[in-house]
């Protein structure tokens, strides 16, 4: 064992610091670049059951503490992910959760089936997509809308499933309630924060969508308070990101109740940055005595 060693939904990953999805590309990107060694996990691109292109038009934009990207979850497919992109990621290393997207119920269900034959860790269900059954509502900000399709999920999935919250939710702790109901094995959470940006030379907004999504250090403070409320309300484990670029950012999440950790807006500044918060952490503990991670965890819980 080693210090930063943590379990999550029964696995045994040796670090807290998992790759959050849309910034670690399916991980080969980063080989040799990143010690995989130094990473408990790698969340792949998100994927819906069918191909995307993504959005048309501007998709990133830089802000003072941030980035909105409006990318429209391209990827290839999860069936040309199982026979093309993952065995790569088995390859790596660090535990491979597959995020899985969807805009019905019945693609989420598909997605689920196709992945529980595979060999990945765990299922990342995000319900932050667009629900098309529901004129374009978000199946994570309406607590019965996500309740349904991660009961739905479940029942095609014997895989440790760990469903991702939006921020943008109605009640956030309503809402980790209502998924750990439901048949979540764990949450993750925030995804990124509903944002938009003008371009002043045009005169418009810089997105064909108008609004998009905000992460990174911007959003921190708020990703934390919300990762303190739920672990506050469920008994699953949580995972919990927005904004974390350094070992002390890591560690305040960790602190607040969060069993693990994800990083990633922070991969495009620095390609390393999840080995080396891996390695402050580690650092931290030996300079302060600790020994587990578990000492420390929800230990700001007030």
């Amino acid at each position: 064992m080693s210090l930063t060693d943590v379990t999550l939904c029964g696995k045994t990953l040796c670090s807290p610091v998992i790759a959050a999805s849309g910034t670690f590309g399916f991980g080969g990107e980063y080989a040799g670049i990143v010690d995989m060694k130094k990473l408990g996990g790698i969340s792949g691109k998100g994927l819906t059951l069918e191909g995307k292109y993504g959005n048309e038009g501007e998709r990133l934009w830089e802000t003072p503490a941030g980035l909105i990207n409006s990318i429209g979850l391209q990827n290839p497919g999860v069936r040309h992910f199982i026979e093309y992109e993952l065995p790569g990621m088995k390859k790596l290393g660090p535990a491979v959760l597959a995020n899985l997207g969807g805009s019905t119920i019945e693609t989420y269900e598909e997605g689920a089936r196709l992945l529980d034959e595979t060999n990945v860790d765990f299922i990342e269900l995000n319900i932050s997509c667009p629900n098309v059954k529901a004129g374009g509502i978000a199946y994570g900000v309406k607590a019965e809308s996500a309740r349904e399709v991660v009961s739905r999920v479940r029942a095609c999935t014997k895989k440790p499933l760990i469903v991702k919250l939006s921020p943008n939710a109605e009640k956030i702790t309503e809402m980790a309630l209502a998924c750990e109901a439901a048949g979540a094995d764990g949450l993750s959470l925030v995804n990124t924060f509903q944002a938009m940006a003008i371009d002043l030379e045009k005169r418009r907004p810089v997105f064909n969508n108008v609004f998009a999504g905000l992460s990174g250090p911007a959003i921190r403070p708020i990703a934390l308070r919300m990762v303190y409320q739920v672990c506050r309300a469920v008994q699953v484990p949580v995972v919990g990101l927005g904004g974390i670029a350094t070992a002390g950012d890591a560690l305040e999440f960790i602190m607040a109740g969060a069993a693990a950790v994800q990083v990633g807006t922070a991969n495009f500044s620095d390609p390393r940055a999840c080995e080396k918060i891996t390695d402050g952490i580690a650092a931290w503990m030996q300079s302060h005595g600790v020994r587990s991670l578990a000492e420390i965890r929800g230990c700001a819980q007030v």
